[in-house]
């Protein structure tokens, strides 16, 4: 298949703008039409998320946005959660071998079986609707594409 070709089990949907504008030298802030801002630039400099974090961050973001309603359902709508992330790379290949997001939160309110049936129906969620975590699983194909114009 080309970039040409129609895959048919893949629905044409038209995606929200996306765009990052240079700031500096290998400094860029992405925007959304919803107003948000993000600020991305090389790991090495203060007050930025480098590429790969966004990337991590998506994916964690998106595991706890996906499990948020199952696990409120039996901890409460007011329950503390912090998701961390991190990754083994393979630095010669210059990128991630592996993902690993961790929600913490406290469930010593619930017995052995009603956490277990929680646990199960969030891991369940994130299979479903976690598209960046789908994304990724299935591994989706890129491309590039250049323009000549001016920029701004």
């Amino acid at each position: 298949m080309t970039d040409l070709d129609i895959d048919p089990d893949v629905e044409a949907t038209p995606s929200p703008a996306l765009w990052a504008e240079r700031t500096g030298t290998r400094a860029y802030t992405g925007h959304n039409t919803r107003g948000a801002q993000v600020r991305i630039g090389d790991s090495k400099e203060e007050g930025v998320f480098s590429p790969g974090e966004l990337l991590q961050l998506a994916l964690a973001a998106c595991s706890a946005l996906s499990a948020d309603h199952r696990l409120s359902h039996a901890l409460g709508a007011d329950f503390n959660a912090v998701v961390g992330v991190s990754n083994e790379k393979n630095q010669e290949e210059n990128r991630y071998e592996r993902l690993t997001v961790e929600i913490v939160t406290d469930l010593s309110a619930l017995d052995e079986e009603a956490r277990a049936k929680t646990l199960e129906r969030a891991e369940i969620a994130i299979e479903r609707g976690c598209t960046v975590g789908r994304t990724l699983a299935a591994g989706a194909p890129h491309r590039i594409v250049f323009t000549d114009e001016v920029a701004g």
